[in-house]
Order: C-alpha cells, then structure tokens, then sequence
C-alpha cells in the first residue's frame, strides 16, 4: 500500500500523489515555447517543501514523452556546491564539471572562464546538436555574488538565443532569482516566473480518499477539514500530518481516525514532532525581520508589498501570504497574514517563550494569593486574575526590573504592541498554568490574540488588544461582545495594552460593560 510522503519529491508509485496535471503542463508550455524560436527561462518559486522539484521531475517526463528526440533534458541541482559568501565568484566554474556530469552525464574540464561556460551551450562549438531544455534546482542555494554572474550570463544566451542551443531554462528556488537576495536585483530581468501554489481543499480531500480506498480506514471528513485548514494545503505540512494521522498516531485496525485522534496529533505536532521544514522556517522568522513579522500578532492591518523587503523576504520563505481586506473607506487592499494556522501557533508559542523564557524573574503571584477570588465562583473570574497581572507589572517595577528591556521596539523607539502580548501569555502559564489549559487562537487570521483558558469546567477568553483610541475600544468592546455570542459564552475579558502609566487615565478605560447581553470587562494595562 502506498502512504503518505513529506520530505523529498513524491512518487506516486508509492506516495499518495495529486497529479496537478494543470500546473506541469503549464511548466512544459514555459519551457518549449515556440518550437522554432525558443522558451522562456524564468524562475519556478516557492517556499521549501512545496513540491518545486516533483514539478520539474514530472515535467521532464512530459517532454520525453510529448517531444520524443526533439530536446535534451537534463537538471542540475546546486544543493551539493558549497562556497562561502566572500569566496571569489570565479570559485564556480571549478564546480561546473560535477554540474555537467550530473545533468547530463558527460565528462567535460572545468572552464577557465565564464566566457568557457557559455561556449558549452554554443552552436557548433559547445557539447550539444539539439536544443537542451535546463532545470537548475536549489539554485538560490548559491552565494549572492554568483548568482548574479550566472543569471546575467543566462540573459545574455537568450537575448542572442539564435546562437545557442539553450531553448528553455527553469531556475528552481525560494527567493533567489526574484531578487530577493541582491542590493542590485535580479538581471534576469526577461524571466517570467512559476509559482507553485498551495494544495486547493480538494486536493488534500483527494489525497486522503486515496488512503481510505486503499487502506481501508475511515478518516472523518471533520479531520480532513481540519488538516486543510490548519495547514492552508501547504504540501509538506499536508503529508506530514497525512504520515503522523495514518502511522505514528493511527488508533489502530478497526477504528476511524476521527476528531480525537485529530486533537492529540496537533498536539503533539505542536510540541514534540521533529519537523525540518518547520525548524528551517521558524529559524528564517527569527533570523531576519524579527520584529516586522512579530507586529502581525497585534496589528491586522499591516500592508503586504512585494517590494517591502522584510514582506517580500518573509513571504517567499513561507511565513506569511497576503489576503484582501476593506479598509474603513470601503476600498479594498491587501494585507498580511500568516501562512497558515500551524505556523502562526508554532511561531506565537516559539517566540513568547524566547522573548520572556519559561520562568519568571519573581513569583507570578504573591505567595499566600490562592486565587479564591478568581476560581471558586460559578465562572472565571478573568476581571480579578488580569488584576494579578497589573499587580505583577507593579512589583517588577519595585524591584527595579523592567520586562520591556531589549523586547522589540517600534522605529520611534516605542515597544512593539507585541511585547504585551507575549507577556501576558507567558504570566498565565506561570500562575495558572498548573490548574487551566491556556492556548492562543487567532479567530481573525492576524492583529487579535484570543486566550482560552478551560479549567476544569469552566472556560474564559480574554481577547488581547492594543490601545489605538477610544473609539477603536469601541469597536473592540462589540466585536469581543459578538464573538463570546458564538461561543455561547456570557462574558469576554479584553486586556487592553495602553502606552501611558497615568493610573486614573487606565482606570477610565477600564470596567463593566453589557454589549447586546454579553459582559465585556475591560483591564487597561500600561506598558510604556
């Protein structure tokens, strides 16, 4: 029986595959072109794991097939060549014959200079007597400096095409050849470019009919539906979880893998999977633009542009995507979001434990507080235990201990709405976190951080916010008040961060509200 498959190319002899039939003939028509005239050489990208070199396999099967002894295909792949960033560009061309072997298994020296490289691919002078067709994977893998020699030299080859038997090129890659990685841009500048999209719902429903049909197993449509929409049909992440969901965590002959079974393996994807798609984007999130991607845990309206460094950066490595949002005046515009749910939760729980780590500097609580107040009513009471907090932040400043120091800060140098959040988050889990279950959720996508807390029976929500004006408290104050409604609770807690210190200023935002029936308690924090 086949089975699910998340690292390296599938093979549909042995993985459950979606043909995507769409999408590799429209890599051919890039590739071939004009029979007579030449292809395109543009840029396949998409963030790793997505399935760029299974595309580029299948589409070499499809011009062996389709165009029988009318091409050489080959593909490289620049994974194997390692060079340091300051090594000479020159350093290249000693690794050209490996290229060469592999790709097209010929025996050549290594050029002396680039003008050699080119020569290769020249009419009646170079290795070849019909026109190749080129896939170079991995090829951002390359340092800067020699990518921009090689695409410039693949510019000059197709602007004076007739005189090389290069009929099309595929650069396979995250960022490289977009640009992403040169002060100057990319050169490459007649590419056009194939983006590998995400799995559509049915795909991902199609890949687990086919476990059902062959193993047997009911998976319940919910568990499906929830891979999709934890996963946003990331192609890794959709087989990972189709490998942990029908191997390490499968109930067994005999049982449906249901709801349940769902639950307990988010969860431990969550905490303990070993997953090197997710450490290697996590590690990219904290390497650069930190700060940037952080703010979209507190703002909802943070504009996506291709050509904002940090968005364009964050984007092309899988971090985030762009979705279309109304602003006040009715006009529409695109906006940030996370690339899905899974990496958002990962990177929320991953960041607020390395901004303010698992232990704090003093006690959460003071030491005879048994939070009688806040438990031994009929419901949570969130108004009294957010009280605790204020109280903590009060005797860190006594102490002389500032939880904001070296946290991420806005350009005028004030704290990034951020901080607030993940330090909220990581107090709960010290001074209730042995007695409730807290878990963020993010019911907008991005910019509002929704706590749950369950404890034993009884559940709260205390929806972070961060303070704007009174009018957007307003607002808050009903949309928190409309999402209790839908979660059939009676009241809602917003703990609002607000930049002033002034206490009678925090005491006017805070208090009891009644929002069509819901209570909606208000708890104004400063940060400054």
């Amino acid at each position: 029986m086949r089975r699910f498959h998340s690292y390296g190319p599938v093979d549909c002899e042995e993985h459950f595959c979606v043909p995507r039939k769409d999408l590799v003939e429209r890599c051919v028509e890039l590739l071939v072109g004009n029979l007579e005239k030449g292809g395109h050489f543009f840029a396949v990208h998409a963030p790793r794991q997505t399935g760029k070199t299974w595309l580029i396999m299948e589409a070499e099967r499809k011009i062996e097939r389709d165009f029988p002894d009318r091409f050489i295909t080959a593909r490289m792949s620049c994974q194997g060549i390692v060079m340091d960033d300051d090594m000479p560009v020159d350093g290249f061309l000693k690794k050209v014959p490996t290229l060469i072997l592999d790709g097209f298994d010929m025996d050549v020296d290594a050029p002396e200079t680039w003008e050699d490289w080119t020569l290769f691919f020249r009419k009646g002078k170079g290795l070849f007597e019909k026109p190749v067709l080129l896939f170079i994977d991995e090829f951002d893998s390359l340092p800067p400096h020699v990518i921009d020699r090689l695409v410039a030299l693949f510019r000059e080859i197709y602007l004076n095409r007739r005189n090389y038997f290069l009929h099309g090129l595929a650069l396979v890659g995250v960022r490289a050849v977009m640009g992403a990685q040169s002060d100057r841009g990319s050169p490459f500048n007649v590419q056009r470019s194939l983006h590998v999209p995400n799995f559509a719902r049915e795909e991902v429903e199609d890949l687990f009919d086919q476990y059902g049909r062959e193993s047997g197993q009911k998976v319940e449509p919910e568990v499906v539906g929830s891979v999709f929409e934890a996963t946003r049909g990331q192609p890794g992440l959709v087989g990972w979880f189709g490998e942990l969901l029908t191997e390490k965590y499968n109930p067994g002959e005999g049982r449906a893998i249901d709801a349940e079974v769902w639950e307990d393996t988010f969860r431990m994807a969550l905490a303990k999977e070993w997953n090197n798609t997710v450490m290697n984007l996590l590690a990219k999130a904290k390497a650069e633009h930190l700060n940037r991607i952080a703010e979209l845990f507190a703002r909802s309206d943070i504009p996506f542009s291709i050509d904002s460094q940090w968005c364009r950066y964050a984007y092309l490595h899988g971090i985030i995507d762009s979705e279309t949002a109304t602003d006040i005046a009715g006009k529409k515009t695109e906006v940030c979001r996370f690339a899905n749910p899974f990496i958002q939760l990962r990177l929320y729980n991953g960041l607020s434990r390395e901004m303010y780590g698992d232990r704090t500097p003093i006690l959460a609580l003071e030491p005879l507080d048994d939070l009688a107040d806040v438990f031994n009513g009929a419901k949570i009471d969130v108004s009294a235990l957010l009280d605790r907090y204020t109280d903590y932040l009060k005797r860190l400043k006594a102490k002389g201990i500032d939880p904001w120091k070296d946290q991420p800060r806005r350009a005028e140098l004030r704290l990034s709405e951020v901080a607030g959040h993940f330090h909220l988050y990581a107090w709960l889990q010290n001074a209730v976190g042995r007695r409730c279950s807290i878990g963020p959720e993010f019911p907008t996508g991005n910019g509002r951080v929704d706590l749950h807390l369950k404890c034993g029976d009884k559940r709260a929500v205390i929806e972070v916010k961060s303070f704007t004006d009174r009018a957007e408290l307003e607002t808050s104050k009903r949309q928190a008040a409309g999402y209790a409604k839908k979660l059939n609770m009676e009241s809602v807690a917003l703990a609002v961060f607000v930049p002033v210190d002034d206490e009678k200023v925090l005491n006017e935002l805070s208090g009891r509200n009644v929002v069509d029936g819901v209570a909606v308690f208000v708890s104004a924090i400063a940060w400054t």
